[in-house]
């Protein structure tokens, strides 16, 4: 991990959490609540992406480890409203890590490739039918009545500060994923999906490697969860339904799995698309379905990846001759007419 790429990253994390925060004053409380959640999806596709072009790890399942985190943090707001916050957060993230662990240790010893992705998604609808079936969980009606936080002094319910405090918490989140992600512990991820019997040979732990990342995924996806309730004041067995899964995949490959920040403008191009196509009755499915097909058809690096390849071919266009460089054209002798 270079400086300058650390310096790059940090001044465009910057640039993009003082956008967010600066967006209250220029936008109604309905565009606010909606970076709210794009916010929150940007973590779950980063947390993806960490599995998917790290660690070559394809999960079906990501909705149960935001879900198991959104259900966590409700759970103790509602029941014991006396834990602080911050430490619903962890809780939230420790359970996230463990279920992706134990979904792993069981995944990863039985299946890998194809056979990993559906067993994964097997495991998330066994998760999303326990939540609808448990009247512990709320049933198919979830948890209701979730009130936003204090911390300490500061009451998260007032005006935009539990917006501020989302932004806050997934650029931390962000953060730490590319740290993991540019860090020897992801070169050791890549290394292990490149080619895991080399990895293997040269002392590198696949499977543990591979549980390792299948847990920090399950952490982000998780704390990221946790900050959904608060924001919509319900969680419902809907956040673990599969096709919750299927929308980190669909950032991902929309902003360009092969880029960090592929997976947040696969977010935001995603949030505009369903947010314009709201009022068309049945017609937002389509319009997105059909959006993501033409990606992934005509551009398979995503949008990122068709940015990257255009300033290359600029980059590599020859510069049109100056004048200077121009050939002098000899001069006139005295029998020549001019």
């Amino acid at each position: 991990m270079s400086r300058s790429h650390a310096t790059r990253f940090l001044v465009i994390l910057v640039i993009l959490t003082a956008a967010a925060l600066l967006l209250p004053f220029a936008a109604n409380r309905g565009l606010v609540f909606l970076a709210g959640v794009i916010a929150i999806n940007v973590v779950l596709g980063l947390a993806f992406n960490l599995l998917f072009s790290t660690a070559g790890l394809l999960s079906f399942g990501q909705a149960t480890f935001s879900a198991s985190g959104a259900y966590a943090a409700a759970l103790l707001l509602l029941r014991a409203p006396e834990v602080p916050f911050l430490a619903v957060l962890v809780i939230a993230a420790a359970t996230g890590a463990a279920i992706a662990f134990a979904i792993g240790f069981v995944a990863l010893r039985r299946t890998e490739g194809v056979y990993f992705a559906v067993l994964t998604l097997a495991f998330a609808e066994l998760v999303h039918v326990i939540i609808a079936k448990t009247s512990f969980f709320g049933r198919n009606d979830g948890l209701t009545g979730i009130q936003r936080p204090r911390i300490g002094p500061l009451d998260l319910a007032q005006g935009n500060a539990y917006y501020v405090f989302v932004i806050l918490v997934t650029a931390l989140l962000i953060a730490v994923l590319w740290w993991v992600t540019h860090s020897r512990l992801g070169r050791s991820f890549r290394a292990v999906r490149l080619d895991p019997m080399r990895a293997a040979f040269l002392g590198i732990d696949v499977r543990r490697r591979q549980l390792e990342a299948f847990a920090i995924s399950g952490a982000c996806a998780a704390t990221a969860g946790a900050l959904m309730g608060p924001l919509t004041s319900i969680v419902s067995p809907d956040l673990a339904h599969w096709g919750e899964s299927t929308k980190p995949i669909l950032f991902t490959l929309l902003g360009g799995a092969g880029h960090f920040w592929g997976p947040l403008v696969g977010a935001i191009v995603f949030s505009a698309v369903e947010y314009g196509t709201r009022s068309l009755a049945g017609a937002s499915d389509l319009i997105t379905g059909g959006l993501l097909l033409a990606v992934v058809l005509a551009i398979p690096g995503g949008l990122l990846g068709l940015a990257t390849l255009g300033v290359r071919r600029l980059q590599a266009r020859p510069a049109a001759p100056s004048e200077a460089a121009l050939p002098l054209a000899p001069a006139a002798s005295k029998g020549e007419t001019l």
